[in-house]
């Protein structure tokens, strides 16, 4: 049974506009509020507009609009820059709409700890320029720096190009501030590096897609910026070449590369196609991208010419190496354009973040074909071979309608993730489980796990107000 929520009273919203600011409310206006209703999972089956939106700037603000939704008993749902693609920041249930959008500062850059102090409001990428002023960054960041935000990426530990070689946000995060539903403020961790202390809830927080609770300062540690990196481009013949060169590279090369990335020959051909790329890519099953980066010139330059030599010993059209920045960029934007040039035009599509073993990748890309072969659909695949974390995304058949797709996209997807669990992956790597992908859990997770995760959310929401209806729905919501 669905759980019940009261709705937002016009008391309630006075109360709000007192705590935030009336010009940080969005009430009774629908065409504002529906700004709100989605993230950047486009269908609408998947949106839901919020009653209510409010726009606090302090952590007390945040405890006190928790305390009127518990009285009230108002669901409560946290929201960055609305760029996740699992739903995880739509009002399932009306109620309010929490934005962290004021919450935008970066309080410090502390270069003798190397640390920064932010905000979650704070967009990725103007951290990264911050930082590069000290000849420092932040390592974990995704591939969608450009619009998301640091507190996105703690509740998504989210991941991307560089997570090979430096892993994703979750190893960077030192400490925490956070609101939880019940109106406590909780200081976790700071600048040490190393803490032991009774439970991990850093660790828990983040990843927790905003379920647990609502954060509003973020501890950061930063690393030396890489004055030099090589891109090496390699077009295979075989999309078993391609996956083989991942692993040679670490192994016989002794090199961890910054990335390895993948686009398989739907990808690769659309994209090339469309950017009027001059490459020869017809010739090509599988296209990897390496890159290698660090402070010595030397060392990566080494590193660059062993990734580069193993690429020629597979099955390879051409291997491309790119020492200046304006040809490193032409192959990345061949890898980061491909995310939008294969679902423009579209109805209909479904973009996926799937993992498996990097060994498994070969079988994961047959049995993507067999899928649209049985479901008579399209299913390019883009992703992050290095550590196994692959965008398959199925699309619309043209001669579909919306109907049609909405009819067989849950049996396209139980089949797709079936596929993944018998290749030893999971259904979900960076962008998390929201209310997009909850119906699958099961699929991956055995029913203790999930019993045990429902024990923690009760611990930090007792009243089930934060989020609701994210990543699994409570039993006894009712």
């Amino acid at each position: 049974m669905p759980p019940v929520f009261h709705p937002v009273t016009p008391q309630v919203a006075a109360e709000l506009a007192q705590i935030c600011g009336p010009d940080n409310v969005v009430y009774g206006d629908q065409k504002r509020l529906d700004r709100y209703s989605h993230d950047a999972v486009a269908e609408p089956k998947y949106a839901h507009s919020p009653e209510i939106v409010v726009r606090p700037a302090t952590a007390a603000a945040i405890s006190e609009i928790f305390r009127i939704a518990a009285r009230e008993h108002v669901a409560v749902t946290p929201r960055g820059a609305g760029s996740g693609l699992s739903g995880g920041a739509v009002p399932l249930y009306g109620g309010i709409v929490l934005s962290l959008e004021r919450l935008n500062r970066i309080l410090e850059i502390d270069t003798q700890n190397l640390i920064a102090v932010v905000e979650p409001g704070v967009v990725t990428r103007e951290l990264d320029e911050a930082a590069m002023k000290h000849g420092l960054f932040f390592a974990g960041y995704p591939m969608s720096e450009e619009f998301c935000t640091v507190g996105g990426n703690v509740a998504e530990n989210a991941g991307g190009g560089r997570a090979i070689k430096y892993g994703v946000t979750g190893r960077y995060i030192t400490g925490l501030e956070a609101v939880i539903p019940t109106g406590e403020l909780l200081r976790l961790g700071g600048k040490r590096l190393k803490d032991v202390t009774g439970y991990n809830f850093i660790g828990l927080l983040t990843g927790s897609e905003g379920t647990l609770g609502v954060i509003t300062k973020i501890y950061i540690r930063l690393l030396p910026r890489p004055t030099k990196r090589i891109t090496i481009a390699a077009l295979f013949r075989d999309t078993r070449s391609a996956v083989d060169a991942v692993s040679a590279v670490m192994t016989a090369g002794s090199v961890v590369p910054t990335s390895a990335e993948l686009l398989d020959r739907q990808s690769l051909h659309e994209t090339c196609r469309a950017m009027g790329e001059t490459l020869p890519f017809e010739e090509a099953e599988a296209m990897m991208l390496f890159e290698v980066d660090g402070t010595n010139e030397e060392v990566v330059a080494t590193d660059a010419r062993a990734v580069e030599e193993i690429c020629r010993r597979g099955n390879v059209v051409e291997v491309f190496r790119a020492d200046a920045e304006e040809e490193s960029e032409r192959f990345w934007r061949i890898r980061k354009r491909a995310a939008v040039i294969l679902i423009r035009g579209r109805l209909r599509q479904s973009i996926e973040d799937v993992v498996v073993p990097i060994a498994a990748i070969p079988d994961f890309l047959l049995g993507l074909r067999e899928l649209e072969r049985r479901f008579d659909v399209t299913i390019p695949c883009i992703g992050h071979a290095g550590d196994g974390n692959l965008h398959a995304t199925p699309r619309i058949n043209p001669s579909w309608s919306v109907e049609q797709w909405d009819e067989r996209e849950p049996e396209i997807l139980g089949d797709l993730y079936r596929m993944v669990r018998r290749l030893g992956g999971t259904i979900s790597g960076e962008h998390g489980i929201g209310h997009k992908r909850k119906r699958y859990l099961p699929l991956v997770m055995d029913e203790g796990e999930i019993a045990l995760m429902k024990r923690v959310k009760r611990a930090f929401d007792p009243l089930g107000i934060l989020n609701p209806g994210k990543i699994f729905d409570l039993d006894d919501e009712a």
